[in-house]
């Protein structure tokens, strides 16, 4: 057929010949050409008498006139739809939003209270009040044919706690219209096969190895329950009814490839097969999911250990207008998802302590409300010393809006306020026994073990040591806003480790959330400055080894082991690469 909207808008005038008819009912279809090879369809009779061609130009020149709109007029329009978009997704029906799902979450978790309830980052933090725990399964490792298991996320501290407790409950949500993100959908459900097929060649091995020594290391008991087990540890991958055949089969054939991964990598498999006694299991629960009650079953009686991933929010392929006896608002499913972009500095913390406060204030207040508790933090924690970044606003230019909503500056998320259990629980992470610790400038003020401090925040910390043999400033960007300051600043990082280490000081790597950026430069000393057992050498293996990407990803899986809020970038990753590959060597 032709595009009515390119027949209407051609200016036949210009047009210098016609090619190709076709008849269709008594009509030809007549591509028309200019000179600069623009094209235009339009319609004319097989009568030779009627002279629907010059009737056609005149009738697409008077059409062209109207259909035509200039651009400036189109770019109001878009302005306008944006604005219309905006003006939907304002702060008040986010945080409504995720109220209302937050109820759903808790009816959930009380099915099973002895399991413990974790957020997956960053989406799933917003939809309970309190977490045990945290993990972090991207969305993207799932995306149709980018299926990817990375080392780098292993989120091992997710099978032990499900080992020890029976089990997890995993939250996360999504706004694209799905009832689960492909976090859940698919990168769980490849995590969970790939760490089943792991354990199940580790009890192999140690069954064969019980045969080859004739059960003198272990009872006959023992060996026939490793045996047992072995046989029966299931392997299968088990996705959502609705992931195709297609895509499972593309799946399962890079199951082999992770494993292999994965035995690699280092990760302590012998540990993780001691802690489960059953293999893992995905289990999806939604809003549209029917559960009886009086038959919820107890996680004891399942033959596997179960991952229960939650889907907070409803999903909806329209606007739903909900209303309350003194609001309505509009719904917004995944409502969590791209914070950035609406909470104006609000954390899930923040968020929670003051919860009622604000869903109470309304449309109208919330605003103001966010405003002021925002900055009544920001001031609180910059009289403690703590990482305290001023809000940016760039204000939009909106044609015919007078509420028009702001912009943030992306330094604004602070993930260590999130959880209460990071400043409290385990405010640094040892490293073993490296004298290492990774953490955040504010767990350092009340510990008395810490004898040197490497600080990666942009300011300086007043609260902490200023001595500078104890105390380094080491101001670094993220890959985000600069590629190189990670590179350029692990020389002096590593030549200060080195000189404290060497005298057994204990060192604490910090950065504003202890994720990322510490991360990353505690990563860069332990390779620098130990031996692949973790023995300090002053960097005599480092010296005589070349440092391929394999041990380096050993060396993070050993971090992540200690440290399971690590959530290392690949921008960093790759600075601290390059500085590790490169002919830099670090002099006494």
């Amino acid at each position: 057929m032709w595009n009515i909207g390119r027949l209407m808008a051609a200016k036949t005038n210009n047009f210098q010949s016609y090619d190709q008819p076709t008849i269709l009912e008594g009509l030809y279809l007549v591509d028309l050409k200019d000179a600069t090879g623009t094209q235009a369809t339009v319609l004319r009779s097989v009568h030779p008498n009627e002279p629907t061609l010059q009737s056609a130009k005149t009738f697409l020149k008077l059409n062209s006139i109207s259909m035509e709109a200039p651009e400036t007029t189109r770019l109001s329009i878009y302005k306008a739809a944006r604005s219309i978009k905006r003006k939907d997704n304002t702060i008040y029906n986010a945080l409504r939003s995720i109220y209302e799902d937050s109820t759903f979450v808790g009816e959930i978790s009380q099915l099973w209270p002895e399991l413990p309830l974790l957020a997956n980052l960053r989406c799933g933090l917003w939809y309970f009040s309190k977490f045990h725990s945290t993990c972090y399964f991207k969305s993207t490792d799932g995306h149709n044919n980018n299926w990817s298991f990375n080392t780098s996320r292993l989120n091992l501290h997710v099978a032990h706690l499900s080992g020890e407790k029976g089990g997890c409950i995993i939250v996360d949500s999504t706004r694209k219209g799905k009832r689960f993100p492909d976090s859940m959908s698919k990168t769980i459900p490849i995590w969970t096969c790939v760490l089943n097929r792991c354990i199940r060649n580790h009890l192999n091995k140690m069954n064969d190895l019980a045969v080859l020594e004739g059960n003198s290391s272990m009872s006959s008991e023992s060996a026939q329950d490793i045996k047992h087990a072995s046989i029966d540890w299931d392997c299968s991958l088990h996705l959502p009814l609705w992931i195709s055949k297609t895509e499972r089969s593309s799946i399962e054939g890079r199951l082999e490839e992770w494993t292999k991964q994965l035995e690699e990598s280092g990760a302590d498999i012998a540990a993780l097969a001691a802690c489960l006694k059953k293999p893992l299991r995905p289990l999806w629960i939604s809003q549209k999911s029917v559960i009886w009650l009086n038959e919820v079953p107890d996680h004891d009686s399942w033959d596997f250990t179960p991952i229960i991933l939650v889907s907070a929010s409803f999903s909806t392929g329209y606007a739903q207008i909900r209303t309350s006896s003194e609001y309505s608002w509009n719904y917004i499913a995944g409502a969590g998802d791209d914070e950035e972009s609406w909470s104006r500095g609000l954390t899930p913390n923040l968020f929670w302590n003051h919860v009622y406060d604000l869903i109470n204030s309304g449309p109208d207040l919330c605003n103001q409300k966010v405003a002021d508790m925002v900055e009544k933090d920001r001031v609180y924690r910059a009289q403690r010393g703590q990482n305290a970044p001023q809000v940016i606003v760039k204000s939009t230019k909106l044609a015919g809006n007078s509420a028009n909503l702001s912009q943030f500056s992306l330094d604004m998320l602070n993930i260590e306020d999130n959880l209460n259990s990071y400043g409290e629980d385990q405010p640094i992470s040892w490293l073993g026994e490296t004298n290492l610790a990774l953490g955040t400038p504010q767990a350092a003020e009340n510990l008395s073990k810490i004898d040197c401090i490497i600080d990666c925040n942009e300011t300086s910390v007043p609260a902490l040591l200023q001595d500078p043999e104890t105390y380094f400033h080491l101001p670094i960007l993220t890959s985000k806003f600069d590629r190189f300051s990670l590179l350029k600043s692990l020389p002096s990082a590593v030549k200060f480790a080195k000189l404290n280490l060497s005298k057994g000081k204990k060192l604490l790597i910090c950065c504003h959330n202890g994720e990322d950026i510490s991360v990353c430069v505690g990563l860069a000393i332990l390779i620098s400055l130990f031996d692949d057992e973790g023995t300090f050498d002053g960097g005599k293996f480092f010296s005589q080894n070349c440092i391929t990407k394999l041990e380096m990803r050993k060396r993070l899986v050993l971090i992540c082991k200690f440290a399971v809020n690590a959530r290392a970038s690949r921008g960093n990753l790759k600075q601290v690469f390059s500085f590790l590959s490169g002919t830099t060597v670090i002099s006494d």
